[in-house]
């Protein structure tokens, strides 16, 4: 009996033994990721079942297939409705610029004595941070600068007031001799104009621009002018003043007025613009200083009386850009013409239009190109635009104006705010 319970007690064991390595072997639930020691099994192994376990390539998952687009109902066309967006969103925008436009048009008065003041200001700056640097206060840095400012400006105008008043008499003289000239020329082949028929036409071209009954209001629009002029050089005085001491508090007040999140890009974006300003007002100054010092020097060699109020007049027409040097040269062609006779003219004309050439092409690419990136064709377009609506003001400031949109317009192109990341999880 002893014998026969230790033989039943093992039997037992090796069948309770035998139960417990089924249970192994088979994965639990029927997982197929796991091996039959319960690890994980090892990536691409087969787990097809009745087949032994080998490497081979996981599939990949079966692709979603696209869910079917709802049919577009509306009946005018997707691309219709995007130009129609488009077109009314512009016209928004082109309404706001004009209404800007025509605002500081009736505001001239005031708006073009501010700008003059600040294209000044944006010129003189850098003379007043480095005597800032240099130790001085912010007033007796502007006001120095502003001083000197002044005695440029008026001594070069009594400079030149010198010069006309010397020579005038002389030029009267010598422009008398050279009509007198121009006429006799007209009077030969192939003209053939008699001094009376040229009188005659001389007499009806001043009844197109002046009659008895215009001259009172011409009188008075010409006094209008003067006031308007006086009035909006002290004002552009007196701005350049405060714009020099106190600029930076004030484009600080400025800032203040955008919402809190847009005041650290907006006070970035008029450092750029600021920055951009007086650059193109530095390169300016140096390409009419090269157009007036070229002219001049080319009156003197040719001996053409009133050289140098001739080319002060030149260097302040570069200041319109493309066109204006060679405009006010045209006065010294005119010069030359009465005074020295026609090929004296004609050389002096020659010379300008090469001086123009040099700048057009070396000297403005060269020195603007690289202060102000702007592409010729949108100097032309903005100089043209700028005339037709603000005539020759318009002209000076229109290159300045697309200077600044273009340049603070990138700046905030590439520092956009991009949306936050989205958290995992």
């Amino acid at each position: 009996m002893v014998r026969l319970t230790r033989w039943l007690t093992d039997v037992r064991q090796r069948v309770a033994q035998a139960a417990a390595a089924g249970q192994q072997a088979a994965p639990p639930d029927g997982d197929p990721a796991l091996q039959p020691d319960g690890a994980p099994r090892p990536l691409g192994e087969a787990t097809t079942p009745g087949k032994a376990p080998g490497p081979g390539p996981v599939p990949p998952p079966p692709a979603e297939a696209p869910a079917p687009r709802a049919p577009d109902g509306h009946p005018v066309p997707r691309v219709v409705r995007d130009a129609a967006e488009w077109s009314w969103r512009l016209i928004i925008i082109a309404a706001a610029v004009a209404g800007v436009g025509w605002l500081a048009w009736e505001l001239r008065v005031v708006i073009f004595p501010l700008v003059a003041g600040l294209l000044l200001a944006a010129g003189l700056q850098p003379l007043v941070r480095r005597l800032r640097m240099a130790g001085w206060a912010r007033g007796p840095a502007a006001a120095v600068v502003f001083v000197g400012f002044l005695l440029v400006v008026v001594g070069s105008l009594t400079l030149v007031g010198n010069a006309v008043g010397g020579q005038f008499e002389d030029v009267v003289d010598q422009a008398e001799e050279g009509l007198q000239e121009i006429r006799d020329w007209l009077a030969g082949p192939p003209f053939s104009i008699d001094e009376a028929q040229l009188d005659s036409y001389i007499d009806r071209a001043v009844a197109l621009f002046q009659d008895d009954s215009s001259v009172t209001e011409q009188a008075a629009t010409a006094a209008t002018v003067a006031i308007e002029i006086l009035v909006g050089l002290a004002l552009a005085l007196f701005a350049l003043i405060f714009f020099l001491y106190d600029g930076e508090r004030i484009w600080t007040w400025l800032v203040r007025l955008f919402p809190a999140r847009a005041r650290a890009r907006a006070a970035a974006a008029g450092d750029v613009a600021w920055l951009t300003l007086g650059q193109y007002i530095r390169g300016t100054v140096l390409v009419a200083l090269f157009d007036a010092v070229a002219i001049t020097v080319l009156l003197f060699i040719l001996q053409v009386p009133l050289a140098l109020p001739l080319g002060v007049l030149v260097f302040f027409g570069a200041f319109v850009p493309l066109i204006g040097a060679f405009v006010t040269g045209t006065v010294a062609v005119l010069v030359a013409l009465v005074t020295q006779g026609l090929l004296i003219a004609i050389v002096v004309l020659a010379g300008l239009i090469v001086v123009q050439q040099i700048e057009s092409n070396i000297f403005q690419p060269f020195i603007l190109g690289r202060m102000v990136r702007i592409h010729p064709l949108a100097v032309a377009v903005a100089v043209a635009i700028g005339t037709l609506a603000g005539s020759i003001i318009g002209a000076i400031i229109a290159v300045p104006i697309i200077a600044l949109v273009n340049t603070v317009g990138s700046y905030l192109a590439s520092t956009r705010e991009r949306p936050p990341p989205v958290a995992s999880g």
